[in-house]
């Protein structure tokens, strides 16, 4: 869909942003009056109704062929992946939140590469039929796969209050703390921050990748296979760092220096985008900040939200996961945009960017000593 898209994406990611910006001060509200067992059943439940409303419109309203209808859902899909795992962190950093069990955050994330594997190799073997049934099975396999998660998360949570005695008293607070929170607290704007810009340095990078892959191949299944190729490789590889080295590398290296870093592969990523553009470095840029990402970077800012207030920890976090993740889209997206306006080459974009990621190498030093101590 992005690809056929390429064109609206600034517009498809700024409808995003407004749609994350609308749906978190609603989800803030839901949840102050909730524990975690009912934000984690009203939200999955709410979404795969959802899925279930596309599917009717595509198949008994004829709205098939809707390129609106496609946009939509575009926009939809964006909410969706980002509430889905925003939640599924919710969940664990009220669970897992002393130094022993978060240790086991990459164990945890290794669940995800499987899962990544698992759905790559789905879209893969539904590439073939895609123009005739591929939107009804991409679908169905998404509520069944999310209505298991629900069922898994619930029966999680029920045997923590069993083993460890948890009270699920509601949230309390208000609508508007994760956006309140974000702009006044400091630890809270600097992690938001750091979101923001890695966000938006990750969308020029898969933007630039877009125009890569387009004017590579124009034929629909192999671009989907490509990109499940490189799913398939990005897996297996983030499963091992997730399962043995990710608590090593959090410990010995420290918080500040794995978020530093990200910066620098940036800056090495899009030196290849910008000098030798070619379908090959797509695949190598795209696996390399994929296993850090989800490897490394990902467990370090989770073990950071877990030294969150309560209240921030089931808000603030979702806020920044959803609203921020997707300003950032958009700024990148809008970096991209501003960029064609001059005589700027294309393939120089990635170039002319290498500034903020150095920005982002600041940003992830600004990472206060006192958490960095406490994860430790």
């Amino acid at each position: 869909m992005a690809v056929s898209n390429v064109d609206e994406l600034p517009f498809l990611l700024a409808a995003g942003a407004i749609a994350m910006l609308l749906v978190n001060p609603i989800y803030s509200w839901m949840a102050s009056k909730s524990n975690l067992k009912k934000i984690i059943l009203f939200c999955y439940s709410f979404l795969i109704m959802n899925l279930i409303l596309f599917l009717f419109a595509w198949k008994f309203l004829g709205l098939g062929e809707s390129i609106w209808l496609g946009r939509i859902f575009y926009v939809w899909c964006n909410i969706y992946s980002f509430f889905v795992v925003s939640i599924f962190w919710v969940l664990i950093i009220n669970l897992f939140r002393d130094s022993n069990k978060r240790s086991f955050y990459g164990v945890i994330m290794a669940g995800g590469s499987i899962g990544a594997l698992f759905g790559s190799e789905i879209s893969k073997r539904f590439s073939t039929s895609f123009n005739e049934l591929g939107l009804e099975l991409f679908t169905l396999s998404a509520a069944l796969l999310l209505l298991l998660a629900m069922l898994l998360a619930l029966y999680m949570l029920s045997k923590f209050q069993r083993d460890s005695n948890i009270n699920l008293t509601n949230v309390g607070g208000g609508g508007f703390d994760a956006i309140k929170n974000s702009i006044k607290v400091d630890e809270i704007r600097n992690i938001a921050s750091y979101v923001w810009i890695w966000t938006a340095l990750m969308t020029i990078q898969w933007i630039t990748a877009i125009s890569i892959v387009e004017e590579w191949s124009q034929n629909s299944e192999q671009r989907i296979r490509f990109f499940a190729i490189v799913e398939q490789v990005i897996s297996p590889l983030t499963l091992i760092v997730q399962l043995f080295f990710t608590n090593i590398i959090i410990k010995r290296f420290g918080i500040r220096n794995i978020m530093f870093l990200y910066g620098i592969l940036f800056f090495f990523a899009y030196l290849a985008y910008g000098l030798a553009p070619s379908i090959i470095s797509v695949g190598i840029v795209t696996v390399l900040l994929r296993i850090f990402e989800y490897g490394i970077n990902k467990p370090t800012r989770e073990t950071i939200f877990t030294t969150f207030e309560k209240n921030d920890r089931y808000k603030s976090t979702v806020f920044i996961d959803t609203f921020v993740s997707r300003f950032g889209d958009l700024s990148g997206s809008g970096f991209i945009a501003l960029g064609k306006l001059t005589t700027i080459a294309t393939n120089s974009f990635p170039l002319v960017a290498i500034p903020i990621a150095g920005y982002l190498s600041f940003l992830g030093i600004k990472i206060s000593k006192k958490t960095q101590f406490k994860d430790l």
